[in-house]
């Protein structure tokens, strides 16, 4: 069964870290790119971390500003998103996005980030 599951979503006080992983199992097709979105309460959702899986080149949205990094591990599967000197405004459920060569892209139910004092 093909799946793709976040975790280490939480609540977390401004200047907080977190860490995010998405696990994607189940897949036959190899996995192209992984990408991180994030969708805050009424906003449309948005691009906050893409990995190229077979270069590792990175991309990221510009609020970024270098707080977030973004990696992978091909042997498992698996895609971190490293989130430092967290902000209120990052407050969003966050979503992992796979792409694979000559398959339907996979999203996963995503996991809820919250920062607050």
């Amino acid at each position: 069964q093909v799946q793709v599951v976040e975790y280490g979503g939480n609540l977390v006080e401004p200047g907080g870290s977190l860490r995010l992983s998405c696990v994607a199992s189940g897949f036959t097709n190899s996995i192209r790119v992984m990408s991180w979105y994030r969708q805050a309460p009424g906003k449309e959702r948005e691009l906050v971390a893409t990995v190229i899986n077979r270069s590792g080149v990175t991309n990221y949205g510009n609020f970024v500003k270098g707080r977030f990094t973004i990696s992978r591990d091909n042997t498992k599967n698996t895609a971190y998103l490293q989130m430092n000197n967290l902000k209120p405004e990052d407050t969003a459920v966050y979503y992992c996005r796979v792409q694979r060569d000559g398959a339907q892209d996979i999203w996963g139910q995503g996991t809820r980030v919250t920062v607050a004092s």
